[in-house]
C-alpha cells in the first residue's frame, strides 16, 4: 500500500514493486523533492536536514534517500535517530533549504514514510506537495560527478531540542525540579525513549522507563490510545508515579496517564496545555474539526476566539497563522505552540504541562477534573473501492436535522453531539469520530452513522 497526501509519501515496506514504499519509490520521490528544493531555492546544491524514528526499515530508507539526494547534488545534514519536531526545529536553525523526516508516525512497524518540510521547517502546502509529485513523475537530471552532494552527521540536535523547550518563557524548570516528579514514560521503543527521559531528567524528574529502548521493535500498537497503554497505566500505579507520559514513534503526539492509572484523555492534552498558556498569554486557539469542543469552552473562558480547521497539521498551522492564535493543535495529542515553532511537538508540550502541574500543586486527576467533561468515540472502517464521496453526500441528504460542515469530509452537528466522517490522509480507512455527553452516547452516535454509511457504500458497490 502506497499513499501520497499532505502528510507525506507513506507506504508499507516489503513486497512487489508498486505495492508499497519500495527503494524505487524512495528514489522517485527523493528526486522530485530535490528538484522542488532546487527550483524553490534557486540553488543547484541546496541543503536538506533529515532524521528518522527508530522503526526497523529506517536505516534502509535513510540510505536510499541520502544516496538519491546526493546524486541530485543536494547536501544532507543527517541527524540520525531523531524526532519529527527536532527536525522541524533544525531546518531553520541550520539555515537549510528543507527537511525530510523518515517516519510513519503512529502507523505499525511495517510502514514508513517521507514527511517533507520547506525551509521554515513546516510541512509543504498542498500546492507545493502537488509540485513535488509532478516533478517525481518526470525525468530527473542527476548531478555531474564533481557536484555530488555531501553528508554531514549530527548527533546533538535532540539535546538542542531539550534546551530549546526548557528556555521557553512559559517553562519554569526550577519550579518543576522543586516538585521532584516521578514520571513513567512509554515511548513504544522508538526515539521518544531517548528524548523524553532526557527532558524529564534535565527538569529534575525521576523516570520510570516503559518500552524506551530505541530498537524499532514496537512493544504494542504505536498509536497512543488507552487500549495500547495498559503497561504504562500499570507502571504508574506500581511505581507510585505522579503521572505517565506516552508518545508515538516520532514524538509529535502526547498523551498522559493520571497518578491513579486512569486515562487523562489524549483530547485533553491540548485542552490542558492551552488552558495554561492562555492563563499567561490570552489569545486565540485552533484545533481540527475532529477535536473536542472542550477547547472552545476553555478558550472562551479566557476571552479568546476558537477556530476549527480541516484535519491535517498543515491546515491547523495555516489557521493558526490566519487567526494569530497563541496555541493550537489536534485532539490526537498534538501540541502546536507558535512561540516555539509551528509543528506538533511532544517535547515542548511535556515541558509546558510539567510547569502547569508544578504550579497547580495538586494531582493530575484533579487537574483533569477541572475541565468540561466530553466523551469521544473514535472508530473507523476500511476504505472500499467505491465512490465514498457519493455515499457521504447521500448520508447528508438523509439528515436534514443536522448542521453540516463539509470543509473536510462531513461533520454533522446535532443536538446530542457531533459526528465527523472523513477519509484518512495516512491510512486506507474512513475515520468516524463522534462526541457526546457520555461515552455510551458518543459510541451510539458513531455506530448509528457508521452503520448508515456502510449501507450506502454497499448499495454503491452493487
Amino acid at each position: 500500500m502506497l499513499i501520497t497526501s499532505i502528510s507525506g509519501i507513506r507506504g508499507t515496506i516489503g513486497g512487489p514493486a508498486g505495492e508499497g514504499l519500495t527503494p524505487l519509490d524512495i528514489v522517485k520521490f527523493g528526486t522530485g523533492y530535490a528538484q522542488w528544493i532546487q527550483e524553490r531555492s534557486g540553488k543547484n546544491q541546496p541543503t536538506v536536514v533529515i532524521g528518522r524514528d527508530a522503526r526497523l526499515s529506517g536505516q534502509m530508507v535513510r540510505d536510499c534517500l541520502v544516496g538519491t539526494l546526493n546524486a541530485m547534488g543536494v547536501h544532507v545534514i543527517d541527524l540520525g535517530l531523531s524526532t519529527t519536531p527536532t527536525v522541524e526545529l533544525a531546518v531553520p536553525a541550520e539555515q537549510a533549504d528543507g527537511g525530510i523526516i523518515l517516519t510513519a508516525s503512529h502507523n505499525p512497524k511495517q510502514w514508513n514514510a517521507l514527511k517533507l518540510l520547506d525551509h521554515t521547517g513546516e510541512f509543504l502546502s498542498s500546492k507545493d506537495g502537488e509540485r513535488v509529485l509532478e516533478l517525481s513523475n518526470g525525468k530527473p537530471v542527476f548531478a555531474e560527478v564533481e557536484y555530488i552532494g555531501t553528508v554531514q552527521q549530527r548527533s546533538d540536535w535532540m539535546q538542542k531540542h531539550v534546551g530549546h523547550a526548557m528556555e521557553l518563557d512559559l517553562v519554569d524548570a526550577a519550579r518543576v525540579r522543586d516538585r521532584r516528579f516521578k514520571v513513567a514514560v512509554d515511548a513504544v521503543n522508538s526515539t521518544g525513549g531517548l528524548i523524553i527521559p532526557m527532558l524529564l531528567e534535565a527538569m529534575g524528574c525521576e523516570v520510570v522507563r516503559v518500552h524506551c529502548d530505541a530498537t524499532g521493535h514496537f512493544a504494542h500498537n504505536p498509536e497512543p490510545l488507552p487500549a495500547h497503554l495498559t503497561d504504562l497505566c500499570e507502571a504508574v500505579v506500581e511505581h507510585q508515579c505522579d503521572l505517565g507520559i506516552s508518545v508515538d514513534p516520532d514524538v509529535d503526539r502526547l498523551a498522559f496517564v493520571c497518578e491513579d492509572g486512569s486515562w487523562f484523555g489524549e483530547e485533553y492534552t491540548l485542552v490542558a496545555v492551552a488552558d495554561y498558556v492562555l492563563s499567561h498569554t490570552p489569545g486565540n486557539t485552533v484545533s481540527n474539526m475532529s477535536s473536542t469542543r472542550a477547547l472552545r469552552q476553555v478558550t472562551e473562558r479566557h476571552g479568546g476566539s476558537y477556530t476549527a480547521s480541516a484535519v491535517g497539521e498543515v491546515n491547523v498551522v495555516a489557521a493558526i497563522k490566519e487567526t494569530n492564535a497563541i496555541i493550537g493543535g489536534e485532539g490526537n495529542g498534538g501540541i502546536i505552540y507558535p512561540a516555539s515553532h509551528c509543528g506538533r511537538d511532544a517535547v515542548v508540550g511535556t515541558a509546558l504541562f510539567l510547569t502547569q502541574l508544578a504550579m497547580f500543586g495538586e494531582p493530575v486527576s484533579a487537574l483533569r477534573a477541572g475541565y468540561p467533561n466530553w466523551f469521544m468515540s473514535k472508530d473507523k472502517l476500511e476504505l472500499p473501492p467505491v465512490d465514498v464521496d457519493a455515499a457521504l453526500k447521500a448520508l447528508v441528504a438523509s439528515h436534514p436535522e443536522a448542521e453540516v460542515n463539509t470543509v473536510d469530509g462531513v461533520k454533522f452537528d446535532l443536538e446530542e453531539g457531533w459526528v465527523h466522517l472523513r477519509k484518512s490522509n495516512t491510512e486506507p480507512i474512513i475515520r468516524v469520530y463522534s462526541e457526546a455527553e457520555s461515552a455510551e452516547a458518543a459510541g451510539h452516535l458513531a455506530t448509528r452513522f457508521k452503520t448508515e454509511l456502510i449501507s450506502l457504500l454497499a448499495a454503491l458497490g452493487n
